[in-house]
């Protein structure tokens, strides 16, 4: 081997150097093994939000959907599974602090009929509000003359409805408040269903399917409110011939809210005024003494390294620098007129030995 790759009677490759210091390299591993774990990036714990939408930040929320479905589709003896997730005018306060609302009429799928559009729900009203603010958090649903389909049922209604509303509010201070309120009655499958006050309802129709049908949900905490006006679970297998196969659950009108805990930025109180103190007399300075003087009572100490460099005769801290450069100036004046005069008296012997 050559001798460029041996050192001390062992071998090395050419161009990798050898560290000699074990410190050396045990800092050569610990950088490394820093820069690995810099590079991995951090992990969080995710979880997932409540339906009421509370803020972190102690804003409150607040939270209206028209609709909201969570159906499974099976086609051709459910040879094909269809997710049915769908919102109509779902919205959320405070995105920004304010008002938020929406007012579609119609909710659609795409991909279930043949390729054409499936007109999910059709209302003539449909309006979905949120409000924020610093006095509270609102939420309101309105929905009127409204027709719900799922598919396999294109012409038959598995709801329809006159008119219904929800509402939760979370006002600063007060309790909060959900109320949901029915027409006197509504169709299900075609049949015109009589609406008690709440509770459950089942609308069994042969060859078509079942519907059961909860009405006016509500529930309140101390801090929280949320209602439903109708909640449907719906299982349709028009004529078992299991062509369209509809299971789950659909929710009309949903509200719900948050109160603020006032600890958020638009609820922060504003410190109160600390009271004036009179100000103390500022103590008239002394003159220094001229002479030693034995001070008597108490001492005050001096910060030395904030007050001005001056000296008693009034200069600055280049002061040493200049005098120690006029000493030197001074010296080397002296220096050379030694040198002359020890010049011109070895000239003057010299011309008293010549003569």
């Amino acid at each position: 081997m050559s001798p460029i790759g041996t050192r001390g009677g062992a071998n090395f490759p050419v161009g990798v150097p050898h560290v000699y210091n074990s410190a050396f390299r045990r800092s050569a591993v610990l950088l490394a093994t820093a820069a690995l774990l810099g590079a991995a990036g951090p992990a969080y714990a995710t979880t997932g939000g409540d339906s009421t939408g509370e803020e972190s930040d102690g804003r409150g929320s607040a939270r209206a959907t028209v609709l909201r479905t969570s159906l499974d589709v099976g086609l051709l003896n459910r040879t094909v599974q269809l997710p049915l997730e769908l919102t109509l005018n779902e919205v959320n306060a405070p995105e920004t602090e304010g008002t938020a609302d929406r007012t579609a009429l119609s909710a659609s799928l795409e991909g279930v009929d043949g390729g054409r559009p499936f007109e999910v729900l059709r209302a003539d009203v449909a309006s979905a509000t949120a409000t924020a603010t610093d006095d509270g958090t609102e939420a309101e649903v309105s929905l009127a003359e409204a027709r719900l389909h799922v598919p396999g049922l294109p012409l038959l209604s598995v709801v329809e409805l006159e008119a219904i509303t929800a509402r939760a509010v979370c006002a600063t201070g007060a309790a909060p408040v959900a109320e949901a309120n029915l027409g006197a009655s509504l169709t299900v499958l075609g049949k015109e269903v009589t609406l008690s006050t709440g509770g459950s309802t089942v609308v069994d129709v042969p060859g078509v399917g079942s519907v059961e049908l909860d009405l006016s949900a509500t529930e309140t905490t101390s801090t929280t409110a949320a209602a439903s006006a109708l909640d449907l679970r719906i299982a349709v297998n028009p004529l078992k011939l299991n062509v369209a196969e509809v299971e789950g659950r659909v929710t009309l009108a949903e509200v719900s809210c948050t109160t603020p805990d006032g600890s958020g930025t638009g609820g922060e109180e504003e410190p109160e005024p600390e009271p004036e103190r009179p100000e103390e007399p500022a103590e008239e300075e002394q003159p220094a003494p001229s002479g030693p003087s034995t001070q008597t009572g108490e001492q005050t100490e001096v910060d030395q390294g904030t007050g001005p460099d001056l000296a008693a005769t009034g200069g600055d801290s280049s002061t040493p620098y200049l005098a120690g450069s006029a000493i030197a100036l001074l010296g080397g004046g002296g220096i050379l007129l030694v040198a002359r005069r020890r010049a011109l008296a070895a000239a003057a012997a010299r011309r008293t030995t010549e003569g």
